[in-house]
Protein backbone atom coordinates (compact mmCIF):
# COMPACT_ATOMS: atom_id res chain seq x y z
CA UNK A 1 0.00 0.00 0.00
CA UNK A 2 1.53 3.10 -0.95
CA UNK A 3 1.52 6.58 1.00
CA UNK A 4 -1.30 8.07 -1.18
CA UNK A 5 -3.29 4.86 -0.33
CA UNK A 6 -2.31 5.51 3.08
CA UNK A 7 -3.34 9.02 3.45
CA UNK A 8 -6.42 8.63 1.55
CA UNK A 9 -7.85 6.05 4.13
CA UNK A 10 -6.84 8.39 7.02
CA UNK A 11 -8.64 11.34 5.68
CA UNK A 12 -11.82 9.06 4.81
CA UNK A 13 -11.90 7.80 8.26
CA UNK A 14 -11.36 11.09 10.10
CA UNK A 15 -13.93 12.20 8.02
CA UNK A 16 -16.24 9.08 8.54
CA UNK A 17 -15.38 9.15 12.51
CA UNK A 18 -16.47 13.00 13.11
CA UNK A 19 -19.38 11.51 10.79
CA UNK A 20 -20.55 9.02 13.02
CA UNK A 21 -19.67 10.81 16.34
CA UNK A 22 -22.10 14.11 15.66
CA UNK A 23 -24.42 11.42 14.74
CA UNK A 24 -23.73 9.71 18.25
CA UNK A 25 -24.07 13.22 19.56
CA UNK A 26 -27.79 13.61 18.16
CA UNK A 27 -29.10 10.23 19.42
CA UNK A 28 -27.66 11.53 22.42
CA UNK A 29 -29.97 14.45 22.86
CA UNK A 30 -32.82 12.64 21.69
CA UNK A 31 -32.03 9.71 24.05
CA UNK A 32 -32.25 12.76 26.68
CA UNK A 33 -35.38 14.66 25.56
CA UNK A 34 -37.40 11.17 25.64
CA UNK A 35 -35.89 10.47 29.11
CA UNK A 36 -37.17 14.16 29.88
CA UNK A 37 -40.47 13.54 28.13
CA UNK A 38 -41.47 10.59 29.37
CA UNK A 39 -41.32 11.53 33.55
CA UNK A 40 -41.21 15.36 33.10
CA UNK A 41 -41.50 17.26 36.01
CA UNK A 42 -40.98 21.31 35.47
CA UNK A 43 -39.74 24.15 37.14
CA UNK A 44 -37.88 28.01 37.87
CA UNK A 45 -34.23 28.02 37.82
CA UNK A 46 -31.90 30.58 38.23
CA UNK A 47 -28.70 30.80 35.87
CA UNK A 48 -26.06 30.80 37.64
CA UNK A 49 -23.10 31.03 34.95
CA UNK A 50 -23.85 31.18 31.51
CA UNK A 51 -21.70 29.64 28.37
CA UNK A 52 -22.22 28.86 24.86
CA UNK A 53 -21.18 24.90 26.07
CA UNK A 54 -22.18 24.73 29.40
CA UNK A 55 -24.61 27.14 31.35
CA UNK A 56 -24.91 25.88 35.25
CA UNK A 57 -28.03 26.67 36.87
CA UNK A 58 -29.97 25.77 40.27
CA UNK A 59 -33.57 24.81 40.76
CA UNK A 60 -36.28 23.66 43.55
CA UNK A 61 -38.09 20.57 42.95
CA UNK A 62 -41.89 20.04 44.71
CA UNK A 63 -40.40 18.12 46.86
CA UNK A 64 -38.41 21.24 48.63
CA UNK A 65 -34.56 19.58 47.62
CA UNK A 66 -32.19 21.96 45.50
CA UNK A 67 -30.65 20.93 42.39
CA UNK A 68 -27.44 22.16 40.75
CA UNK A 69 -26.98 19.99 37.67
CA UNK A 70 -23.29 18.73 37.79
CA UNK A 71 -23.15 19.12 33.46
CA UNK A 72 -25.54 21.93 33.89
CA UNK A 73 -28.69 22.35 31.45
CA UNK A 74 -29.12 21.00 28.32
CA UNK A 75 -29.53 23.37 25.29
CA UNK A 76 -27.97 26.50 26.96
CA UNK A 77 -27.35 29.08 24.16
CA UNK A 78 -28.20 32.37 24.80
CA UNK A 79 -28.70 32.45 28.99
CA UNK A 80 -27.21 35.24 30.95
CA UNK A 81 -25.83 34.64 34.51
CA UNK A 82 -28.67 35.72 37.00
CA UNK A 83 -31.67 34.96 34.48
CA UNK A 84 -35.00 32.95 35.67
CA UNK A 85 -35.92 30.47 33.39
CA UNK A 86 -38.19 27.40 32.91
CA UNK A 87 -36.89 24.07 32.75
CA UNK A 88 -38.00 20.96 32.50
CA UNK A 89 -36.62 17.48 34.10
CA UNK A 90 -36.49 14.00 34.86
CA UNK A 91 -38.49 13.68 37.67
CA UNK A 92 -36.41 10.05 37.53
CA UNK A 93 -33.01 11.64 37.58
CA UNK A 94 -33.31 15.67 38.19
CA UNK A 95 -29.88 16.41 36.54
CA UNK A 96 -31.07 15.53 33.35
CA UNK A 97 -32.70 19.34 32.62
CA UNK A 98 -33.39 21.20 29.66
CA UNK A 99 -34.24 24.81 28.82
CA UNK A 100 -38.15 25.00 28.39
CA UNK A 101 -39.17 24.88 25.12
CA UNK A 102 -35.85 23.60 23.68
CA UNK A 103 -35.37 20.03 21.98
CA UNK A 104 -32.65 17.99 19.85
CA UNK A 105 -34.13 20.31 17.09
CA UNK A 106 -31.59 22.78 18.15
CA UNK A 107 -29.22 20.44 17.36
CA UNK A 108 -29.59 19.14 14.53
CA UNK A 109 -28.16 22.39 12.40
CA UNK A 110 -25.35 22.36 14.18
CA UNK A 111 -24.90 18.93 13.71
CA UNK A 112 -25.34 18.36 10.17
CA UNK A 113 -23.01 21.86 9.47
CA UNK A 114 -20.29 19.63 11.24
CA UNK A 115 -21.05 16.91 8.86
CA UNK A 116 -21.05 19.35 6.18
CA UNK A 117 -18.23 21.18 6.46
CA UNK A 118 -16.46 18.08 7.19
CA UNK A 119 -16.92 16.41 3.75
CA UNK A 120 -16.22 20.07 1.83
CA UNK A 121 -13.08 19.45 3.39
CA UNK A 122 -12.39 15.88 2.85
CA UNK A 123 -14.16 15.85 -0.77
CA UNK A 124 -11.55 18.16 -2.35
CA UNK A 125 -8.45 16.40 -0.49
CA UNK A 126 -9.67 12.69 -1.61
CA UNK A 127 -10.49 13.68 -5.41
CA UNK A 128 -6.29 15.23 -4.99
CA UNK A 129 -5.44 12.23 -3.26
CA UNK A 130 -7.33 9.85 -5.84
CA UNK A 131 -6.05 12.01 -8.94
CA UNK A 132 -2.36 12.16 -7.37
CA UNK A 133 -2.57 8.13 -6.67
CA UNK A 134 -3.53 7.33 -10.00
CA UNK A 135 -0.54 9.91 -11.92
CA UNK A 136 1.74 8.53 -9.80
CA UNK A 137 0.58 4.55 -11.48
Amino acid sequence: MSGIDKARRAVLAVAVGISVLTAILVLGAWRNDHLIGSDMGTATAEVLSAGSLRSAISFVTPDGVTHNPELGVLYPTGLTAGQRIAVEYSRADPDLVRVTGRDVRVALVPAASVIVVTWLIATPVLTYLRRRGAAAA
